[in-house]
Formats: structure tokens, sequence, C-alpha cells
């Protein structure tokens, strides 16, 4: 693996995140979420959801999330490759229910 871009996996990872949080793809990335990440992580994507229905708050919330991100990966470069990875399986899920 080449060198990796902390800022760019938190901003790949937020608008991700994001656009699964109002898909069928939520339900798995919440449980990973918290598994991996914590309650509270898992408490902000709900949030996010719940944002995502009420208003059209995409961009506001890829932002946070980016900062969010970007703040824990800081703290916690071990987390890179495991971002990583649920990043590739939730893109996946979210191409395999707009294909379906």
């Amino acid at each position: 693996m080449g060198v990796i871009h902390r800022p760019r996996v938190a901003w790949e990872s937020a608008r991700v995140f994001v656009a699964a949080a109002n898909a069928d793809a939520y339900w798995w990335l919440s449980e990973m979420v918290g598994r991996h990440l914590g309650v509270m992580y898992e408490l902000k994507l709900a949030e996010t959801r719940l944002r995502l229905q009420l208003e059209d708050a995409s961009y506001a919330e890829t932002a946070a999330w980016r900062a969010r991100l970007d703040e824990l990966l800081h703290d916690h470069a071990e987390l890179i490759p495991l971002m990583l990875q649920l990043v590739t399986e939730t893109s996946d899920r979210l191409h395999r229910s707009t294909t379906a």
C-alpha cells in the first residue's frame, strides 16, 4: 500500500457515511461504526440520518463528519486501515442497492 493521506481518508469516509445514512446500507454501517468506533459515533450517525430525513443537510453533514473523522484518525492512526475497509464495503453496499 502506498502513502495514506489521512485527510483524504477522512473526506472519503465522510462522503460515504453521509450517503449511507440515507440508504439501506445505513443499518449495516451503523452496526459497524458502533462496534469499531464506539457508541458515540453510532449515535452521531443516527443523528445524521435524522437530519437528512428532515432537511437537505448533506453538505453540512459531510463537513461535520470529515472534521470528526479527521480528528479521530489523527488521534488513532491505527484505525485508518479499518476506515478504508468500512468505506470500501459501504460503497459496495450502496452500489448494490442502486443496481438491484
